[in-house]
């Protein structure tokens, strides 16, 4: 089956992200066809090259599952031969991510300020931690700070334990996705006006973002939500059970499921009673509820119940370890979990791309690049300098 390109190619990125949130961010714009150059410090590169372990063949496997399809380009920007360097780069980009602190780029002379007036078609995407302005622009912003500052850990856990911090960065890579969302609609903008423009992406916002309803809850009651476990502070019951043999999750969407439910638990008398009759009441009655649904389901093993309720149209899931999801025939139909070989740690394997396009769709092409892997041919091919020219500049120390 044939394919029309995918929706950015021909579109050129020069990505200064390291770590995570910019890094999450121009692959998803790589995944969609764009050639992203990402711009590494000589001899050190991405700070999550030395994240670890695990390594793999001495790569980082933290720096390995964000930096698919991309080229990489060691380069010292404070240096006068790295930046002609980027001044040729940036004749034809159009689309420039950073993820510096506030003031960092304009103190090399690479601000939105300065290269919008040479590069007006340049869409320029800056993610910090908490945006270009605002009285705290300045401070430092990492995944973890980001879910305590921005709401996040005072709502996971136990309603009686400490507050948690979720198991991957979703403080960071929500910033990534926000990031590459604007940038695509930035891009769209431009095809109207023919102009760029800065697209400002703080990680407090991102995360404060996601605190949809539970903000909703406080806006409509003027109490802060509270950690609830794993429970649904509206919905009942929709949370994690303990089986015979394992934790599932069960999710009764209204009240029609949950007589389905009550049916394949074999306890019928509890969707005639009125103190569990809608969801409402099961909100209200949850200390009531809670344990009659607990002690049903200990009875039987986990596999069980699931296969009863997905027939009988509930939502349930097994609580799954990742070795199970990434086996799941599901995740391989759909491409999830693609294998690329890499330069260095030979066949590797990355997850897939997620959004999936008829038409279009974006593609895994290349392994996460070694540092500097691209530089010499970045700089015959798009710069135009000679062999003796680049030597030149290595000597310098401008380019690894």
């Amino acid at each position: 089956m044939s394919f029309a390109p995918p929706p950015l190619d021909g579109t050129t990125v020069l990505d200064f992200t390291r770590v995570l949130s910019g890094p999450y961010c121009t692959m998803l714009l790589a995944d969609m066809g764009a050639r992203v150059i990402k711009i590494e410090q000589p001899g050190r590169g991405d700070d999550t090259r030395a994240w670890g372990p695990p390594f793999i063949q001495g790569e980082s496997a933290y720096f390995l599952s964000v930096n698919r399809n991309k080229e990489s380009l060691s380069l010292d920007l404070k240096m006068p031969g790295g930046q002609r360097v980027i001044a040729q780069l940036l004749e034809r980009a159009d689309v420039l991510v950073e993820n510096f602190r506030p003031g960092a780029m304009d103190r090399l002379g690479l601000g939105f300020g300065t290269l919008s007036i040479r590069h007006p078609r340049l869409v320029y995407c800056s993610i910090s931690g908490f945006g270009q302005s605002g009285p705290r622009r300045a401070e430092r912003g990492y995944d973890a700070v980001m879910q305590a500052e921005g709401g996040l850990m005072s709502i996971t856990g136990d309603a009686e334990g400490p507050s948690f911090r979720l198991g991957v960065a979703i403080s960071d890579i929500v910033t990534g996705l926000f990031a590459a969302q604007g940038i695509a609609m930035a891009l769209l903008a431009r095809v109207r006006s023919g102009l760029g423009q800065n697209v400002d992406i703080g990680m407090l916002d991102a995360t404060a973002a996601l605190l949809t309803y539970q903000a909703g809850i406080y806006f409509a009651t003027g109490q802060p939500p509270q950690r609830m476990g794993n429970r649904h502070p509206s919905i009942a019951p929709y949370e994690t059970f303990s089986a015979a043999d394992g934790e599932l999750v069960v999710a009764v969407g209204n009240d029609e499921q949950w007589r389905r439910f009550c049916e394949v638990i074999d306890k019928r008398g509890l969707a005639e009673d009125a103190r569990f009759a809608t969801n409402r009441d099961r909100v209200n009655h949850y200390d009531a509820l809670r344990p009659l649904l607990a002690a049903a389901l200990k009875l039987r093993p986990r596999g069980d119940w699931v296969t009863a309720l997905k027939a009988a149209g509930v939502a349930c899931g097994s609580v799954r370890e990742v070795p199970d999801v990434l086996a799941d025939p599901q995740i391989d139909a759909r491409l999830m979990v693609e294998t690329v070989e890499h330069v260095s740690a030979g066949a590797i394997r990355v997850l897939g791309v997620p959004i999936k396009l008829s038409g279009t769709p974006g593609t895994v092409r290349t392994a996460p690049p070694a540092l500097g892997q691209h530089t010499d041919r970045i700089l015959r091919e798009d710069c135009g300098l000679s062999p003796a020219e680049i030597t030149t500049l290595r000597a310098s120390g401008a380019v690894g």
